[in-house]
């Protein structure tokens, strides 16, 4: 897989794609005005990107988008891969570590998902401040890439508290709503049963989405800060659970983008 990284890295630097600073990561619904937001130099499609996955998720553009925001150079991800997909945890993760490769100095990612804290709103921010692996492989599994980073990660802290500081900062300074709490990702693609969200909301969790957590595992494999902001799409209120609407669900994440764009936005002319 290392020399496909490497492959895919040098394809995209001869393409133009020139020691961007900071990588994101733009999830289910989102990125429409983050990449408007973007002083576009390149941009290319995930299918003639060599060894890249193709989007098959109709919400995800599947674009690597590349240019400027202020004085510095951003990498996006318009479209990400997910285990339901079928595609491998390697796979999933592979963008991530040719990212780390192109030169990217910290990982922004976005995800929608669902709310189960009873306390907050959908339509909100959520910073991920932990988070809890559902998923039933690793990225890391197999043969370790010496050369990207060590055998047994440690994840005391997978989400780097610099960055996460600065965010609450920005929240509160735009009066933006950011609540803070813990992530779990599942396989998906189907929502949870009433007990299910019962179950994860016991085991500790304010959200539930089906992304991130691979893309979050490998980043720490890299030493490579990161940092996670979910938009709760739905309430998942096992006493009052409405069926699933899609289509709300998207026009919610794409109301809540216009704060999560000024906050990455503010984010990353700080960094």
């Amino acid at each position: 897989m290392l020399k496909q990284i490497k492959e895919t890295t040098e394809f995209l630097k001869n393409k133009g794609f020139d020691a961007p600073d900071v990588g994101v990561v733009l999830g289910t619904g989102l990125g429409g005005k983050f990449v408007a937001a973007i002083d576009v130099i390149k941009e290319i499609d995930y299918t003639d990107i060599p060894n890249f996955p193709i989007a098959t998720v109709e919400f995800h553009s599947g674009k690597l988008i590349y240019g400027k925001i202020g004085e510095k150079k951003v990498v996006a991800m318009q479209g990400r891969f997910h285990y339901y997909e079928g595609y491998s945890m390697q796979e999933i993760t592979f963008p991530i570590r040719v990212l780390k490769m192109l030169g990217i100095k910290n990982l922004l990612i976005s995800n929608a998902s669902g709310n189960m804290n009873t306390s907050w709103q959908k339509g909100e921010l959520m910073l991920i401040d932990d988070h809890i692996n559902l998923l039933p492989d690793n990225p890391l599994r197999g043969p370790n890439l010496d050369e990207m980073g060590g055998r047994f990660p440690d994840m005391s802290q997978p989400y780097n508290g610099d960055l996460n500081n600065k965010l609450e900062a920005i929240a509160k300074d735009h009066d933006i709503t950011l609540r803070k709490g813990v992530y779990v990702s599942v396989i998906g693609p189907n929502l949870e049963t009433r007990a299910e969200y019962r179950f994860l909301r016991n085991i500790g969790a304010d959200a539930v989405g089906m992304s991130t957590v691979p893309e979050v595992i490998v980043a720490n494999h890299m030493s490579l800060p990161c940092c996670a902001i979910s938009v709760l799409t739905d309430d998942c209120d096992p006493d009052n659970l409405a069926p699933a609407n899609i289509e709300e669900i998207i026009k919610i994440a794409g109301e809540a983008e216009v704060d999560l764009t000024k906050i990455y936005i503010e984010l990353i002319n700080q960094l």
